[in-house]
């Protein structure tokens, strides 16, 4: 699909959710147990908002400034909307990021933890967050290594930060199936009841393996073509 009108937008909408439904159920969970995460960034505005028409309120986006752009009009509109921070975090935007999102998905680096941990002091309140974890040890991207996981959970703790789970991005070229696997078995011995795992082409193998938050864009979008960039 190459294009998101209202209509086609609800139809989309409406298949990801019944397959959200179906991999629930073969998967022996309650129906209603994965929260769909529409992810909206660097789609125009229209197609987002069809999403929103349809009624869908939970949305995700990578980038603190183009989330900015646009998110406060949308949810002033929209006030049940849900936001969700999926891409990388600088720590010179902290501050923004906790006014604008609702649950941050992308604590990967100490530092980062300890700024959360100051805002949190001053102002009382921040966002749940969940710590990404590089499970393919792939250096080109963010993520605490598994072989360290343990260890910044606990730092986590200690900082006293709302760690409610763990998201994970698997590489391309291998079977995702076995970095879900290895996500819930790190969650399952931290004690952390929540999983941010799975896209667009892989979120029914993710809720077999108990994902929680799925992240899924261009299936309910359709692609961007060159002339929308």
């Amino acid at each position: 699909m190459l294009s998101c009108g209202r209509g086609e937008c609800q139809l989309s909408l409406e298949e990801v959710s019944r397959r959200i439904v179906t991999a629930e159920t073969d998967a022996g969970l309650q129906k209603g147990s994965t929260k769909l995460i529409a992810v909206s960034k660097v789609q125009p505005l229209n197609r987002v908002e069809a999403v929103l028409e349809a009624g869908h309120r939970i949305f995700g986006e990578n980038r603190v400034q183009e989330a900015s752009g646009k998110w406060p009009q949308f949810k002033a509109k929209y006030p049940d909307t849900e936001l969700h921070l999926l891409g990388p975090l600088q720590s010179n935007k902290v501050r923004q990021a906790v006014e604008l999102f609702d649950v941050i998905h992308t604590l990967d680096r100490l530092k980062l933890a300890k700024s959360f941990a100051r805002l949190a002091q001053e102002i009382g309140e921040i966002p749940e967050m969940f710590i990404q974890i590089n499970t393919g040890c792939e250096p080109q991207k963010s993520g605490i290594l598994p072989s360290d996981a343990d260890a910044f959970v606990s730092e986590c703790f200690k900082l006293n930060l709302p760690i409610i789970g763990l998201m994970c991005i698997p590489p391309v070229n291998e079977e995702a199936s076995l970095h879900f696997a290895l996500l819930k078995k790190i969650a399952e011995r931290n004690g952390l009841p929540s999983l941010s795992m799975g896209m667009s082409n892989d979120y029914e193998k993710a809720i077999a393996f108990g994902a929680t938050h799925v992240r899924v864009g261009s299936a309910i979008f359709g692609e961007r073509t060159r002339e929308q960039v």
